[in-house]
């Protein structure tokens, strides 16, 4: 009678170490995107004049900071995690404006001539405005939302350098840029509430429309 060959079966060996993949981690981008969105809310809220009190202006520099900043940062360092080199620029770079704004402010914008200090100021944005601009054409690679909100951060960036870099310094250019930053502020929020409540639900709640590749 004829007889099946089986391959056998050997056990694993006890000291025998067992392959697996990377563990899969969450995705930073909605806390990223939260994190940015809120703290140039704030900005771009005395920018545009909404509140007109100055002092109250102090409020952004924790945000700044903490939120902005630091929060932002580690978003970016887990974008590197999960092979996002996008994600992982936008979120450390942007998270590294809001710490050095927060510290221009607080300790180097003092120390400068009272006449000249908006031209540092301009020369700051007008970095982190050719900074964007590329970044708005990598943006064309993930979604149309996100590219929205570059954007209109590219026009904010623009108008703040503009009105910054004039002499005297203009105001209705810069509150126009405030206004337009509220508009980012609240588009990089949608993108922040879709990543998370698309994922809580598992299905497309808020689309964002990915480019077509």
């Amino acid at each position: 009678m004829a007889t099946e060959m089986r391959p056998e079966v050997l056990p694993a060996k006890p000291d025998e170490p067992v392959e697996k993949g990377p563990p899969a981690i969450a995705d930073p981008g909605p806390l990223g995107l939260a994190a940015f969105a809120m703290t140039t809310f704030v900005l771009s809220v005395f920018n545009a004049n909404i509140i007109g009190l100055a002092v109250l202006s102090a409020v952004v520099l924790p945000l700044a900071l903490f939120y902005g900043g630091a929060v932002q940062i580690l978003a970016g360092m887990w974008e590197f995690r999960k092979n996002n080199t996008f994600g992982a620029l936008a979120f450390s770079s942007y998270g590294a404006f809001w710490i050095t704004f927060a510290w221009f402010v607080r300790y180097v914008a003092a120390g400068l001539p009272p006449t000249r200090a908006h031209e540092a100021a301009g020369l700051f944005l007008l970095a982190w405005t050719i900074f964007t601009a590329y970044m708005l054409l990598a943006s064309f690679g993930t979604t149309m939302m996100l590219s929205l909100t570059f954007a209109c951060l590219l026009a904010t960036f623009l108008l703040l350098t503009i009105g910054n870099l004039a002499a005297p310094p203009n105001a209705n250019i810069i509150k126009v840029g405030g206004i337009v930053g509220l508009i980012t502020a609240g588009l990089a929020w949608y993108h922040s509430a879709a990543g998370v409540t698309n994922a809580s639900w598992g299905r497309v709640i808020l689309p964002v429309f990915p480019w077509k590749k």
